[in-house]
């Protein structure tokens, strides 16, 4: 087991890293920005090295200057958290070359699942399903471009193979603007992600994103931790989540969860990892596969008993899980909830002091945030500053622990998107479940017009 690890991220992500270390017994090694310095997971680390300017480029994407503290402060392995350099196989391969260990898979597997063309491919040969689009990246001939779109049937959707986050794809109705899409998607998607190839799929209409929770280990065991509905999205950005998925046969799920432990299996995957579908009238269609923890992860806690994190650490330490496929056993019902600082009508970023903070608390009630009265939310990265998770033994349950728990929450001196999931928890699509990723942003639009 690993004696001291360095936590290469910041926020909640840190703090949440940082109690399992200390719940293993591992001292943990925080890295923080000049804007970071008041953290109060700085304040409790073990030891604590300020590593640059706010700005990301200077400090949490700054592979020399994370390994140089990691060497400094003899940390024998660096935990990414999310975002920033988590799934950046060339920062992986630098840890293991510094002689440390990297919490998560293999460079070559982070590079493997990080495009989307070869990580299809090899989910197709996994016998997950896929949504139906072309086998390999787009060729330049103009004519194979309309005849795979005409076989495929519009609508079509272009994306790019090293894109990401909602960035790099268009959606394509007929032949006439097709051309023209998978040139602005090959333009951007080489200015934004250093790879300009694209590949096309079938788009589907109203879709649910789904997604399974894998952990795996290095002796080729792997288990499935159930699904997560993640469908409320805004701009392609999750905002709220739930486990299980409504309204979904649960033999469904279950044949979906063991081919994805089986591609586990087969690429050799090491660490937590979360494989994303898109559901459609009773079919599951892989997009993509999140090589690392996601933030959402709470939810399949609440109602599996695993600590993921601590299992990451667990497996990336040499050690084989701690149980198997059949130990795992589903209870209840959970619903997360992101707090961002932000306006919740014009969406604008909130920055500034916390005045007032106060959280929700009983039975079922979990939150995740680095916040404290007197905290100053910087301006310069992602504006969640938090989750509220509720867990019952019912969704009814579990919706209405949220909604006490929403009401009970305070937190002044800056905007946040409260009152945003207030209304949500209150919508028919919510209640009675199995609304598509549209939904959220078609009713945004719909108010912004009224």
């Amino acid at each position: 087991m690993f004696d001291k690890i360095l936590i290469a991220n910041r926020g909640e992500i840190a703090l949440r890293v940082q109690r399992a270390c200390r719940e293993l017994g591992i001292k943990a090694v925080m890295v923080y920005s000049e804007a970071d310095r008041e953290a109060r997971y700085v304040q409790l680390a073990d030891e604590a090295i300020c590593v640059g300017p706010a700005p990301a480029p200077g400090s949490y994407l700054s592979m020399p200057a994370i390994i140089s503290a990691a060497e400094a402060t003899r940390a024998q392995a660096i935990h990414p958290g999310y975002g920033f350099l988590s799934e950046n196989a060339l920062f992986a391969e630098r840890v293991e070359a510094a002689g440390m260990t990297f919490i998560g898979p293999k460079a070559e597997t982070i590079r493997l699942m990080g495009d989307k063309v070869s990580a299809k491919n090899t989910m197709l040969n996994a016998g997950v399903p896929c949504v139906p689009g072309s086998r390999g990246a787009l060729a330049e001939d103009a004519q194979e471009i309309r005849r795979q779109a005409a076989n495929i049937g519009y609508p079509v959707i272009i994306k790019a193979a090293g894109g990401g986050g909602g960035r790099g794809m268009r959606t394509v109705y007929s032949e006439e603007t097709l051309l023209n899409a998978v040139s602005m998607t090959r333009e951007e998607a080489g200015r934004a992600f250093g790879n300009p190839e694209v590949y096309m799929e079938k788009f589907l209409q109203n879709p649910r994103h789904v997604e399974i929770q894998v952990l795996a280990d290095k002796y080729g065991n792997a288990v499935w931790l159930g699904e997560r509905d993640c469908s409320m999205q805004r701009r392609h950005q999750k905002v709220m989540e739930e486990a299980p998925a409504p309204h979904i046969e649960r033999s469904i799920i279950a044949k979906v969860g063991e081919r994805c432990t089986n591609a586990c299996v087969e690429m050799g995957y090491v660490g937590a990892g979360t494989f994303e579908f898109l559901y459609e009238n009773g079919e599951f269609y892989f997009i993509e596969m999140n090589t690392r923890v996601q933030v959402e992860h709470p939810v399949t806690e609440m109602i599996t008993g695993v600590d993921i994190v601590r299992e990451q650490i667990l497996v990336a330490a040499g050690e084989k899980l701690s149980f198997k496929q059949a130990d795992v056993i589903f209870t209840g019902h959970a619903i997360e909830c992101r707090i961002n600082a932000e306006d919740p009508k014009k969406f604008l970023p909130s920055p500034g002091r916390i005045t007032v903070w106060h959280t929700p608390g009983g039975p079922g009630i979990r939150v995740d945030s680095h916040l404290y009265a007197g905290y100053y939310v910087p301006p310069n990265y992602d504006s969640m500053v938090g989750k509220i998770i509720a867990h019952g033994a019912t969704r009814e349950q579990a919706i209405s622990r949220m909604r006490i728990a929403l009401s009970e929450t305070v937190v002044e001196g800056i905007q946040t998107n409260i009152p945003l999931h207030v209304e949500l928890l209150e919508t028919d699509a919510f209640v009675s479940g199995g609304a598509s990723i549209h939904y959220l942003e078609s009713r945004l639009n719909a108010a912004k017009h009224r």
